[in-house]
């Protein structure tokens, strides 16, 4: 069940406002402060079933939306272009070698 907390944690701050506070809450909880099922249950009051359900219809949720707007995928490509940009503005503004 466990996706890279990277991708997960970038989903949320995508789509966050999608899930309900309690997939919002049991997510952070898993993903961001790391916390097991059985912690989260003890914390959320819900069974420890409860927090994985909560945790796989968030991941789902968030998964699929990005499937649909790839919103994070564009992001990405987005920041490797600018990086290409940066160094090759850098490669310009080097003396020529001699």
């Amino acid at each position: 069940m466990k996706h890279s907390a990277l991708e997960m944690t970038l989903l949320l701050d995508y789509y966050g406002d999608l899930l309900t506070e309690k997939q919002k809450t049991c997510f952070d909880l898993y993903y961001n402060q790391d916390l097991s099922l059985g912690e989260i249950a003890e914390e959320a009051g819900i069974s420890r079933q409860g927090v994985h359900d909560s945790l796989a219809r968030a991941e789902a949720a968030l998964l699929d939306m990005e499937k649909k707007t790839g919103c994070v995928a564009r992001a990405r490509r987005q920041q490797q272009a600018l990086q290409t940009i940066c160094q090759a503005a850098e490669a310009l503004l080097e003396p020529p070698a001699a």
